[in-house]
C-alpha cells in the first residue's frame, strides 16, 4: 500500500517562473538563496513560505539553469541532535543537477563559518521525460558492474575528452567489449554527488567510488559533466544493443558523516528527521554503515525522498533496475530490520518501480545486519556466503563438497525457506570492495599500506592465496598458474544456476596490487589498465558467457527438485553417496543436468565436471541415452567415449550428443 500522495519538492519550471519546495518540519525558517550564473554571486536571499512541514516559495522570472540553495534557521543544540546554522549554504536534496563537485573543507563542519563559496549549487531544470519500457534484464542473467571513472580513463579508443565520464560507456569500443562477453546489464557503482570523507585529503587521497553521497539525484559532474542529459544518451546507446543499466545508489548514509563532520544537506534541513539517533539521546547519531551516520530510511520523508529518487532515475533516464548498498538500511525501523517496511514494500508497490530490477547488499554494520535470504521477493541479493565457499574450495581449504554443490544449484539452504521454489541469488567471485580476481589468486594476504591507515582498513579474511610468490611475479610457471586457477573460477561462476555477477576487468586479469580497500585510490592502482588485460582470459571469459547464453539450465531460477533434473556424480561415474558428500577436502564433483540448447533448439544435458587436485583426474560419465558425450573447449567440440579426462585445477564442460 502506498502512502497518499504529497506535493513534489525541489525546483518546478512553471510559465510564470519557478516554485522552490524544501521539507523541514524542526526549522523554524528556511530562506532561498539564487545566484548569478556563475554561481559565486548570491543575488537574492528570499523567506520561504511555511505551509506545515513543507516551505515553499514561487519566484517569477526565474528560468532554467538558475543557481540556489537553502538557509535553515532554527537551534543548534548538537547534543539535541539540532544543527540549524544560517551560515551553512545547503544543497537541496531534490536538487537534478549541480554545478560543480562537492570539496572538502573543514569550514563545512565548523558553526558559523559561511560555505557560500565552498558549496555547490543546486542547477534549475526541466525534466525530460523518457518512454519507460519494460526492463531489458531479467533474474538469471549476467550484470557487469563497472566503475566509470576507473574502467576508462586508460581506454585507448575513447576520447580524451570522454574518458572518465558515463559517455565514455557508449563508445563503440566499450560496447564491443560488453557484447564479446554477453553482459545482460551493465551495474554502474555510484554516479551521484559524492564528497571525499574528511581524512582523505590530509593524506593527498581521494574517493575514487562514490559511496559517499551528498545528493541522491544530482550526478556527479566529474562523471556526468553533461548531467542527467548524459546518462539518458548512455542508457539509450546501452539499450539499443540489447544492453540493461542497472544504477548502485547509498541510501543508507550520506557524506555528512558523524558529530565532527559536514553539514551540507540532510543535516542542515532537518538532522533529527532524516538520521538515526541513539533512544533517549537525541544528540548520538546511530552508526549502523560504518560511516558516522543511518539515514532514517522509514520517516516518511525520507522514504518520498527515496521513491522519488529511483522515479526520477527511471521517468528522466530509462534506468532498468537499482542496486541498494548496505540495503537493510532501507528496511530499518526503530525495532531493527524488517522485510515488510514499508519502505521496501513501496518499492515494488509504485507504479513506476514495480518492474525494476532490485538488488540488495543484504547487510550492514548494525545489530542484526546479516540479512542474507531475508528480503522479500522479487528482490536479489548478493550472495557472499557463495563468493567465500567458491574461493574456499579453489584454495583447498577442508569444505565439505556438498556446498559447492548446493551453490551451483542456486542456493536453496539460503533462498529455498519457508517453500519458496526460486533462487534470489547473485553469484559473484569478487566485486568493487575486496581483490580483484587475479589478486585472490596472487595474494595471501591484503596490502592497503597505501590507504594511509598502515594495512588495518579492508577485510582481513579474503579466502586468497598466491600460488608461491607474494603479489607481482615474472616466472611462467606461477603466472600459468595464476591464470589457470582464475579460468577455474570464472568457470565455476558461470555454472551457478540464477543471476552471475562479473567485475569490469576480472575477465582480463586486472590487477589492484593486493588493495582490497582502494575506494580511495583514484589513480593507476583502480584505472583499468586495458592494455594489460589477457587476451586469452577475455577469450575464455566469453566463451564461458556463450555458454550461459546457449543453454537455459544455467540461467534457470527454479531449485532442482531431484525428478530427474540434475545427477550429482563422482569420478567413478556414479551418484554421489553420503560419504561422498561428507568427505572433507574432497577434490572432485560432476553435475549433469537437463537443459534446453538455444542452438539446437532441443532438449539435452549438459556435465560440468570439477577438479581442484593439483593433478588431472578421470573421469567416468553418466551412462547416455543418446550417442555418447562431446567435449566442449573455446576451440572445438570433441565426441568422447565413456571417460574423460579433466586436467588439474579445471572445470570441464561436456554436452550430451
Amino acid at each position: 500500500m502506498q502512502e497518499p500522495a504529497t506535493r513534489s519538492f525541489g525546483a518546478t519550471v512553471t510559465d510564470q517562473g519557478v516554485e522552490f519546495a524544501v521539507w523541514s518540519k524542526h526549522a523554524d525558517k528556511i530562506e532561498l538563496c539564487l545566484f548569478d550564473a556563475a554561481g559565486h554571486k548570491e543575488i537574492a536571499r528570499l523567506p520561504m513560505k511555511r505551509e506545515g512541514e513543507e516551505h515553499r516559495l514561487a519566484v517569477e522570472g526565474v528560468k532554467e539553469g538558475a543557481r540556489y540553495g537553502f538557509r535553515a534557521h532554527g537551534s543548534y543544540d548538537p547534543d539535541q541532535g539540532l544543527w540549524f546554522d544560517p551560515s551553512k549554504l545547503l544543497v537541496d536534496p531534490y536538487a537534478k543537477e549541480i554545478d560543480r563537485p562537492f570539496g572538502h573543507d573543514p569550514r563545512l563542519g565548523m558553526f558559523g563559518e559561511d560555505t557560500q563559496d565552498l558549496i555547490p549549487k543546486a542547477i534549475v531544470s526541466r525534466d525530460v521525460a523518457v518512454k519507460t519500457v519494460k526492463p531489458l534484464f531479467q533474474p538469471g542473467g549476467l550484470i557487469y558492474e563497472i566503475a566509470v571513472k576507473p574502467f576508462t580513463m586508460l581506454h585507448p579508443d575513447v576520447p580524451t575528452e570522454k574518458r572518465g565520464t558515463l559517455a565514455a560507456l557508449a563508445h563503440p569500443a566499450v560496447i564491443a567489449h560488453l557484447r564479446r562477453l554477453h553482459v545482460d546489464a551493465v551495474e554502474l557503482m555510484p554516479i551521484v554527488a559524492w564528497i571525499d570523507e574528511r581524512h582523505l585529503p590530509p593524506l593527498g587521497l581521494s574517493n575514487g567510488w562514490g559511496y559517499n553521497p551528498v545528493a541522491f539525484m544530482a550526478l556527479d559532474p566529474r562523471l556526468a559533466p553533461g548531467g542527467v542529459r548524459e546518462l539518458r544518451e548512455t542508457v539509450a546507446a546501452l539499450h539499443a544493443e540489447g544492453i540493461a543499466v542497472i544504477l548502485d545508489l547509498v541510501f543508507n548514509h550520506t557524506g555528512e558523516s558523524d558529530r565532527l563532520g559536514s553539514t551540507l544537506s540532510l543535516r542542515g534541513l532537518d538532522n533529527p528527521t532524516y538520521f538515526r539517533h541513539e533512544p533517549n539521546r537525541p544528540g548520538t547519531l546511530i552508526n549502523d554503515t560504518g560511516t558516522g551516520n543511518t539515514v532514517a530510511c522509514d520517516q516518511p520523508a525520507t522514504r518520498q525522498l527515496i521513491m522519488d529518487s529511483l522515479r526520477h532515475f527511471v521517468l528522466h533516464a530509462g534506468v532498468d533496475g537499482f542496486r541498494f548498498d548496505l540495503a537493510t538500511v532501507l528496511g530499518r525501523t526503530t525495532k531493527g530490520f524488517d522485510p515488510e517496511s514499508l519502505t521496501l514494500r513501496s518499492l515494488f508497490a509504485d507504479d513506476v518501480l514495480e518492474d525494476r530490477v532490485m538488488i540488495a547488499e543484504p547487510w550492514d554494520i548494525g545489530p542484526g545486519g546479516y540479512q542474507l535470504g531475508d528480503f522479500p521477493a522479487p528482490f536479489l541479493e548478493w550472495n557472499d556466503r557463495a563468493r567465500d565457499d567458491v574461493r574456499a574450495f579453489w584454495r583447498g581449504d577442508d569444505h565439505k563438497i556438498g556446498d559447492i554443490a548446493t551453490i551451483l544449484a542456486g542456493s536453496s539452504s539460503i533462498f529455498g525457506r519457508d517453500g519458496r521454489i526460486q533462487t534470489r541469488s547473485v553469484n559473484f567471485l569478487a566485486a568493487h570492495d575486496g581483490f580483484t580476481l587475479m589478486d585472490i589468486v596472487s595474494y595471501a594476504q591484503k596490502h592497503n599500506e597505501a590507504n594511509g591507515e598502515n594495512n588495518r582498513d579492508g577485510h582481513n579474511e579474503n579466502f586468497s592465496w598466491n600460488n608461491g610468490v607474494e603479489g607481482k611475479t615474472d616466472d611462467p610457471a606461477i603466472l600459468r598458474k595464476r591464470c589457470s586457477d582464475i579460468e577455474a573460477l570464472l568457470s565455476t561462476l558461470f555454472a551457478t544456476r540464477g543471476t552471475i555477477m562479473l567485475t569490469a576487468g576480472d575477465e582480463g586479469g586486472r590487477t589492484q596490487r593486493g588493495n582490497n580497500n582502494a575506494y580511495c585510490q583514484d589513480n593507476d592502482i583502480t584505472w583499468m589498465d586495458w592494455a594489460a588485460l589477457d587476451e586469452e582470459l577475455i577469450g575464455h571469459t566469453a566463451w564461458l558467457a556463450s555458454l550461459r547464453r546457449r543453454f537455459t539450465a544455467f540461467s534457470d531460477l527454479e531449485f532442482f527438485n531431484g525428478n530427474g533434473d540434475v545427477l550429482w556424480f563422482n569420478a567413478k561415474g556414479t551418484a554421489m553417496t553420503v560419504p561422498d558428500w561428507e568427505t572433507p577436502a574432497a577434490s572432485v564433483l560432476g553435475m549433469a543436468i537437463g537443459t534446453e540448447d538455444r542452438d539446437s533448439v532441443k532438449k539435452t544435458r549438459l556435465a560440468v565436471l570439477l577438479n581442484r587436485a593439483n593433478e588431472e583426474q578421470d573421469f567416468k560419465l553418466p551412462p547416455s541415452g543418446k550417442a555418447g558425450w562431446s567435449l566442449l573447449t573455446p576451440k572445438e567440440t570433441t565426441a568422447v567415449q565413456e571417460a574423460v579426462t579433466v586436467p588439474a585445477r579445471s572445470v570441464s564442460f561436456l554436452i550430451e550428443n
